[in-house]
């Protein structure tokens, strides 16, 4: 018979069985693309669903693209645009495909999906955790809801993800797709400029950073010049710098709660860039304010991670995660546009975290909370756009918390990396300071 102890830890075994036979089923291929699957599906339903407000800026791609197509007038090439010139590429896909609208959003859902799937497969088989960082990544984007997919950054939050995971075996590859994605839309900049911060010594920087990023810039900068756009290839930044305060914006914060008892406080409609603003004197201040917050926080972000890659080499990894966290997080902070799909950039620093961190104290510490933290603003973006925002630019007092809520957590999750950066590099001194 069994003995008595037996007995009592017979369940707390048979927990443990149970819970790793599930695991190996989670972890396995087939439930990962079933996941997948079933992810990608629920978003393409509710992107129908909404169609007006999440596939609206797809028509508007199809436009430009039909309109170069037919009547020869290309953006860049033929007049200044609001997105750089790479962003033409994917843009005109769909329409080598598809004849009508309804078939160029179909084909335009696939290429994210497309995009995301090589991105999953990567991430998968990164080591030593890939296939829970896969289950984070779906239950990020199912969070974000469809906002992602009908918009550039559905293709760029997948091109982050890759760089980062294989920045650490091949950063000049990283460089490549961070720059190539910065052409399309300048997100994945901020990646670049956390490659560039931890590239140690002349040599590496010049081989990993300074020529990939060189050599794709020529090639679109080539384009651009043989196709008559020299003119225009730069001026997406102009563009940029004629805008208001958008109303999500998190700078836009003090006025939108401030709208729950200031009734001169007014949110407008912009119908030449199709967003809503606020509109004011102390709100023009704070956009121009940012113009100029925005680089100097982007710089400021570089030179703290080339300090704490130089202080410890032995965790440039972490580092270059963290600063590549820290560099978009304040792409979006600092940014006087606060559209919700630019929450999907904030996604591959964490996934790419999970995937590669070791089962260290230190680093379960470093991401646990800020990968809550993101998933939290994900499911905020979403409750903010599509579902309440009619009420949150009418100024009602939930919609106006969720923004509320979901902007001071980006304030807070950009705090918490850079906090997190400085005190990896304490950590060296109190272990130096012990010996």
């Amino acid at each position: 018979m069994p003995s008595a102890s037996d007995i009592s830890t017979t369940p707390k075994a048979v927990g443990k069985d149970i819970l790793r036979s599930v695991t190996r089923v989670l972890s396995s291929w087939p439930a990962l693309w079933l996941g997948f699957v079933l992810a990608h599906a629920w978003i393409i339903l509710q992107a129908w669903v909404f169609e007006p407000q999440i596939l609206g800026d797809v028509n508007l791609y199809e436009w430009w693209v039909r309109n170069g197509m037919d009547a020869g007038w290309w953006p860049v090439f033929d007049y200044d645009w609001v997105y750089p010139i790479g962003a033409l590429a994917p843009m005109a896909i769909p329409a080598l495909f598809a004849d009508s609208t309804p078939g160029y959003y179909w084909v335009w859902m696939g290429l994210v999906t497309a995009a995301n799937a090589v991105a999953v497969l990567l991430l998968g088989r990164a080591r030593p955790h890939g296939r829970a960082a896969v289950w984070f990544w779906l239950a990020f984007l199912v969070s974000l809801g469809p906002i992602w997919i009908g918009r550039l950054d559905g293709l760029l939050a997948p091109i982050i993800l890759v760089a980062l995971i294989v920045a650490s075996r091949r950063p000049a590859l990283a460089m490549t797709l961070a720059t190539v994605g910065a052409w399309i839309k300048i997100a994945p900049g901020a990646v670049a400029l956390a490659l560039a911060a931890t590239a140690s010594g002349a040599k590496t920087f010049l081989r990993n950073v300074v020529l990939p990023g060189a050599a794709v810039c020529a090639v679109v900068v080539g384009v651009a010049f043989a196709g008559g756009g020299q003119d225009n290839v730069l001026d997406v930044f102009g563009e940029q710098g004629d805008r208001q305060l958008q109303v999500e914006a998190v700078a836009a914060t003090p006025f939108t709660v401030a709208r729950l008892w200031d009734s001169s406080i007014r949110v407008e409609y912009d119908d030449v860039i199709y967003t809503y603003e606020v509109l004011g004197e102390g709100a023009d201040a704070v956009a121009q304010s940012l113009d100029i917050a925005l680089p100097i926080a982007a710089g400021l972000l570089a030179a703290l991670t080339w300090w704490a890659a130089r202080r410890r080499p032995d965790r440039v990894g972490d580092v270059l995660l963290l600063g590549a966290a820290a560099e978009l997080l304040a792409l979006i902070v600092f940014n006087k546009v606060g559209s919700p799909q630019f929450i999907a950039w904030i996604g591959p620093p964490m996934a790419a975290a999970i995937a590669l961190g070791s089962r260290s104290q230190g680093t379960r510490r470093t991401w646990f909370l800020p990968a809550f933290g993101t998933l939290l603003v994900a499911r905020l973006t979403m409750e903010l756009y599509p579902l309440r925002y009619g009420e949150f630019l009418g100024g009602w007092p939930l919609a106006t918390t969720v923004g509320a809520v979901r902007n001071l957590l980006l304030v807070a999750l950009l705090v918490g990396a850079v906090v997190r950066l400085v005190q990896v590099v304490r950590s060296r001194r109190s272990i130096s300071s012990a010996d």
